[in-house]
């Protein structure tokens, strides 16, 4: 039996421990997502001056570097050999260039002009994305290989989501009260220049320091993790392609793919319209933003242990349906009530605290996709390894991290030209907004938006591996394996 500390000892379950560490790891990808998403395209288009369009191109452009850079990643820690494993030595080497490029990132030089800001912004969001999907890929993969029971996946993916909602859920927290808070000459303190350089280190040293705590946290699992096997070809292009052809063979991945890519969209979307939304939309003050913020983590905090306890009881793809759904319904209607009048006026006691709620109801939906989308991805992993014979954690959970970088990316590219196209002013003032470009606004993040949670949903009810299934496909593998004596297996606790 394993005797690592971060096995439940005389039990198939992984310890607390393990889990912690693994899952600490996941709030650096919190907080880089976030602060790309939240922050970025606001802070380049009102506080710089650069076009809506130019800025969400230059994040498109990034992205697609992601389609390209994270199935390298992933291909190439599934083939490597180490006396620390395959994901590990691309956790370590990802740390300290992730820390160097954020924080240059917020910090262009003075006078650059429209171009100047494009190439700047453009440069270091690839760098800044290259440098996560190092981590990031082999981190998700990692998690796949840690357990092999059906539940228990869903219970290591709670822990790395319940830390992704931590890091993105303080980092506007703590980005708007330290960092940009209101001062006499900025009454919204996101408008101030000034505090986007102290808020690029603050949360480039938290990102480098989760990142190192995490790989030293589980690196004695290694020697209990499955290894490449020993017949693995050297990478190619042509072997990446085969590989993606595999993968795009099986109708469950393809459907849950497409279903988080969706979602992580919708997701980029709203969050990188965040502060136009809460400032002149809703027109809130700097500390109500803050407080708002604060609260809306509370949904999937809460939500990540009842969407884990409902998979469990109703398994995982109806849980991620029902859960999509109820994200689009709670997106589309407050914007809409609030521009057709059944929205209680600003000057109602319940007007902010109905939207903190309504926030709040919103997270809690998308908590669903948090908890079920990774472990539903490690299933299709078996399912893949038992018609191909070979196991690739690492290009499958590129899928995954591509999908969560579509939140800042595609999502970003779609906001960014809907501020373009609604005519949204740069440099804008609170209040002197025209109304006819406000309720456009309103349009562009409520019922527009929440179409694609609603195509998601369905798209998600398409995928065919239920826990009767995947069972029977491990009990396929385990006797396979006994039969070929295959070492791809590390040994299991």
């Amino acid at each position: 039996m394993d005797t690592d500390a971060g096995v439940a000892s005389g039990s198939n379950s992984l310890g607390f421990g393990l889990k912690f560490w693994y899952g600490l790891g996941q709030l650096a990808e919190g907080v880089k997502n976030t602060a790309f998403s939240f922050f970025l395209v606001f802070y380049f288009n009102q506080v710089l001056g650069l076009s809506g369009t130019l800025a969400g191109t230059a994040i498109f452009i990034a992205l697609v570097f992601d389609a390209v850079s994270d199935p390298v990643a992933g291909s190439l820690s599934d083939r490597l050999r180490s006396r620390w494993g395959r994901r590990h030595p691309f956790m370590y080497a990802s740390a300290a260039p992730l820390a160097v490029t954020f924080c240059l990132l917020f910090n262009p030089p003075p006078g650059l002009g429209q171009w100047g800001l494009f190439g700047w912004l453009l440069c270091f969001a690839i760098l800044v994305r290259a440098s996560m999907t190092l981590y990031h890929v082999p981190h998700l993969a990692l998690g796949a290989e840690l357990t092999d029971d059906y539940s228990e996946r869903t219970t290591v993916v709670a822990f790395r989501s319940f830390f992704s909602m931590i890091g993105a859920f303080a980092t506007p927290v703590v980005g708007m009260g330290l960092f940009l808070r209101s001062t006499e000459q900025f009454e919204n303190g996101q408008l101030n220049p000034a505090g986007y350089e102290s808020l690029a280190i603050f949360f480039a040293i938290i990102m480098f320091v989760t990142i190192i705590a995490s790989g030293i946290g589980t690196h004695s699992r290694i020697p209990f993790l499955h290894q490449p096997a020993k017949d693995t070809e050297r990478f190619t292009v042509a072997r990446l392609w085969s590989e993606f052809r595999q993968a795009f063979a099986m109708p469950e991945f393809v459907w849950l793919a497409c279903a988080m890519t969706l979602m992580g969209t919708l997701g980029g979307v709203l969050t990188v319209l965040q502060l136009h939304l809460t400032t002149f939309f809703w027109e809130l003050k700097t500390d109500q933003i803050v407080i708002q913020s604060a609260w809306r983590a509370l949904g999937p905090l809460l939500g990540i242990p009842f969407w884990a306890i409902m998979a469990r009881r109703f398994d995982k793809m109806p849980t991620l349906a029902f859960g999509t759904f109820w994200l689009g319904l709670i997106v589309a209607v407050p914007p809409l009530a609030k521009i057709y009048g059944f929205y209680p006026p600003y000057e109602s006691a319940a007007y902010f605290p109905i939207l903190v709620a309504v926030s709040f109801l919103a997270l809690f939906g998308a908590s669903a996709a948090f908890v079920t989308g990774g472990s539903m991805m490690a299933d299709v992993v078996d399912a893949h390894e038992l018609r191909f014979g070979r196991r690739q954690e690492g290009v499958f959970f590129a899928a995954i991290s591509f999908a969560g970088k579509a939140a800042s990316g595609l999502g970003g590219w779609i906001a960014g030209i809907g501020i373009d196209v609604i005519q949204f002013p740069m440099n804008a003032v609170p209040g002197e907004v025209s109304a006819d470009v406000v309720r456009n606004l309103g349009f562009l993040c409520g019922p527009a938006t929440a179409v694609l949670a609603v195509i998601s949903g369905f798209a998600i009810l398409n995928y065919g591996l239920r826990r009767e299934r995947v069972e029977e496909i491990q009990a396929a593998l385990v006797a396979r394996r006994g039969a070929s004596g295959d070492a791809a297996l590390g040994p299991r606790a």
